[in-house]
């Protein structure tokens, strides 16, 4: 069978279908890059921080002009005083010239332990050091009759006054401290479970003792024996008494 005349022309490509050397070429273009997420809103946040750090500064400016009432901190500490009113006991008239100070200060090392126990159970010892002071007086209430003796001519006047006297120790808590403290497995135990409130009276007492001792070897009678009498020489002689003879009688 005779073909036709333009049977022997090449078959025509479908328009829209792309040939084989089309689809060749196509796959040597790199894909597109896949879109990246879209970027979080870090500006819009910026500007949340912003505004809630102003509206920190603002009530904090409103509440320091006292326009604003103050923010109270719920675990804040409080105090409650429950102490009762103070008891007037009694009223003491004094007539004691205070004429010498002394200001002392000691360290107390006191140890308790058991024989036969290691220290480790039981065992305290306490470095205390205690600061305190003691006055030394003269009382013009013990002044017997006939004490004070002026001469005929007046100028002169004698005086015999009660030997000074060494006053109670004044243990100043505020200065004085433990220094060190050391305590057993079974005093630590005892003051868990109850412990003696009392413990500290004992070096305070101790340090008292020292300090007193103290002041009778340190001549503060001696001290006060003097200023006394250069008191009563200035103001003696103020009055016209030209000499002024002040002696001590122990009673």
């Amino acid at each position: 069978m005779a073909r036709d005349a333009d049977s022997n022309e090449p078959t025509r490509e479908l328009t829209g279908h792309p040939t084989g050397d089309a689809i060749t070429a196509r796959s040597d273009i790199p894909p597109e890059p896949t879109p990246a997420p879209a970027a979080r809103p870090t500006r819009g946040l910026l500007w949340v921080l912003g505004a809630a750090a102003l509206a920190v500064v603002v009530l904090l400016g409103v509440q320091t002009s006292g326009l604003w009432p103050s923010f109270r901190n719920p675990f804040a500490e409080e105090r409650t005083d429950r102490s009762q009113p103070t008891l007037l006991k009694s009223i003491q008239d004094l007539s004691r010239y205070v004429a010498a100070e002394g200001n002392y200060q000691v360290v107390v090392d006191l140890q308790k332990d058991r024989q036969y126990v290691p220290e480790f159970l039981l065992n305290e010892r306490t470095l205390f050091v205690g600061a305190g002071s003691v006055e030394a007086y003269v009382d013009f209430a013990r002044i017997s009759d006939g004490a004070v003796v002026e001469s005929a001519d007046g100028k002169s006047v004698e005086i015999k006054l009660p030997a000074p006297q060494l006053g109670e120790t004044n243990l100043d808590l505020e200065k004085s401290y433990v220094f060190a403290e050391r305590r057993g497995l079974l005093n630590r135990l005892c003051e868990v479970f109850g412990g003696d409130p009392n413990r500290q009276q004992e070096v305070y007492r101790l340090a008292e003792e020292r300090i007193t001792a103290a002041a009778r070897d340190s001549g503060l009678g001696a001290r006060a024996e003097e200023n006394t009498r250069k008191m009563l020489e200035g103001l003696l002689g103020s009055l016209g008494y030209e000499r002024v003879t002040v002696t001590y009688v122990t009673p």
